[in-house]
């Protein structure tokens, strides 16, 4: 049977070319997906073939994209490829986008994920030309029924003067329900307090709306998301999960947790499915979520029990996982909640739940900045997606990652970040397979000793105790942060020279 059952909005299904022909050079066009789940399948390649037909005809063709956050290569990838995007915002993890983005041929803005669709309401970024939007069916009444994500798609269709429907059948039709789309936001200085003292309570409703009047075209794909296989727990991998589980024992036996815990976020990775896996054989029962995106083991902690609930914006699974998860819905109903991702991020509800909040990172320094986003300070990698969202306002945040890199040539514990998306300030704790650095309330000093003593590896630790005594010795009149500036960034260089930070 047909997903689309509004007869105005039928009446408006044609191809994806004629879709995308509805987009010219220059414009702003803005797409639903979250973490490769629920986007534009096959508008954003039509688009792409205008691109290239008009390159060939040497004309320009480009667009701003704007989305929730990562895509895939049937979107990010295939305009990347054929130069088709001027800029991007605000999250991106696609091989050929990168590298337009390092390139200088894309601009991008990188910006917390909470703050996207909010500044697009304040104008920052522009007119909104138009939205794609992807979704699992269009009611009679004419209300959208999201797929496996939510993101930002609530704002590109209020926001966007013409919109593009994509129905893709590949969603199971049962996925009505999952959905939380709050519409009570206000610009300054209307707002409200968000109304949310749980992780699974409701604000909004269960559907998205659009102006029909706005749409231009609808598009019927039967289309998987972009589900990647996960790789399996390397022993790194579990040292880092067992670590911060047994902190976590720590914390309640010291009377600062509950013993089922609090509201558990989890970024996007390996390591994060491995916290959870090592969840998943501990003794904790009775775990709620309020997190970006449910990963395959935060889906294994439902399926065991251990996990009662969890509040998100998409899911982000492997292919086994996904197969799975579609045939079996509506066992999950009830204990998944997806909301758009001013909701699923927001400051005040994070801080007001009491979220534990764990992420991975490039690099730290020995006080404790955090880069979770470059690579030697200047090669863009994804960006800083959610993870600031929650670490400065979570009860606890964890940044996570092995001690070496590039087989041991690379440290992840540097003298001086060579870039910084989280100051020392908004850094709690960090963890390495070599051990855990509980940084909270401590001086810089006291913060440097603890990252070189549990988190360096040895290869490294006599090179970073080094650095630091002899930064305390040459700054008789700046021992609070002692650096040496001119060997600050050394470590980076010697690598670029060299291939080792060692050498």
């Amino acid at each position: 049977m047909s997903r689309i059952t509004c007869s105005e909005l039928s009446q408006k299904i044609t191809t994806a070319a004629a879709a995308a022909a509805e987009i010219k050079d220059g414009d702003r066009v803005a797409m639903s997906g979250f973490t490769g789940s629920g986007y534009p399948k096959v508008v954003p390649g039509a688009i792409a073939d205008r691109a290239r037909c008009a390159h060939d005809r040497g004309e320009d063709f480009a667009v701003e994209l704007w989305t929730g956050a990562s895509t895939a290569p049937e979107l990010d990838g295939v305009l990347a490829e054929v130069g088709a995007v001027s800029k991007r915002l605000p999250f991106q993890s696609d091989p050929a986008m990168r590298r337009s983005i390092n390139a200088g041929d894309t601009e991008y803005v990188d910006t917390h994920l909470s703050h996207s669709a909010q500044q697009a309401w304040f104008g920052f970024y522009g007119k909104l030309d138009v939205a794609v939007v992807e979704v699992a069916a269009i009611l009679p009444n004419g209300l959208l029924v999201p797929g496996s994500s939510v993101g930002n798609s609530k704002t590109w269709l209020d926001l966007a003067d013409r919109v593009i429907l994509e129905v893709n059948s590949w969603h199971p039709r049962a996925y009505e329900g999952f959905h939380d789309v709050y519409y009570g936001t206000r610009r300054p200085p209307e707002r409200l307090p968000i109304q949310l003292l749980e992780p699974m309570q409701r604000i909004g409703d269960p559907y998205l709306r659009v102006d029909r009047k706005k749409v231009v075209a609808v598009v019927e794909t039967t289309a998987p998301d972009r589900n990647l296989p996960f790789k399996p727990a390397d022993e790194d991998s579990k040292a880092i999960a067992s670590h911060l589980v047994d902190f976590l024992r720590y914390e309640i036996d010291a009377g600062r947790l509950p013993k089922e815990l609090l509201p558990l976020q989890s970024g996007v990775g390996n390591v994060a499915n491995a916290v959870m896996a090592n969840l998943a054989d501990s003794e904790f029962a009775g775990l709620t979520a309020y997190t970006e995106v449910i990963q395959d083991g935060m889906l294994d902690l439902i399926d065991n029990g251990k996990l009662k609930s969890v509040s998100a914006t998409a899911l982000s699974l492997s292919a086994e996982r996904a197969a799975d998860f579609n045939e079996n819905i509506e066992a999950y109903k009830g204990r998944i909640l997806l909301r758009t991702q001013e909701m699923s991020n927001h400051p005040e509800a994070i801080r007001r739940l009491g979220v534990i909040a764990v992420n991975g990172m490039v690099e730290a320094d020995i006080y404790g900045n955090v880069n979770s986003t470059h690579v030697m300070g200047s090669s863009i990698i994804n960006g800083i997606g959610g993870s600031g969202d929650f670490a400065r306002n979570a009860y606890l945040n964890f940044f996570v990652t092995n001690s070496l890199a590039k087989g041991g040539a690379i440290s992840s514990i540097v003298p001086f970040a060579s870039h910084v998306d989280h100051t020392e300030h908004d850094t709690q704790i960090l963890v390495t397979e070599q051990g855990l650095a509980d940084l909270r309330g401590l001086s810089p000093l006291a913060r440097a000793q603890r990252i070189i003593d549990n988190c360096a590896h040895p290869d490294y630790r006599e090179l970073l105790q080094d650095y630091l005594d002899r930064a305390i010795v040459a700054n008789p009149a700046g021992r609070h942060t002692p650096h040496l500036l001119s060997e600050a960034l050394s470590w980076h260089a010697r690598y670029q020279e060299t291939g080792s930070m060692r050498d």
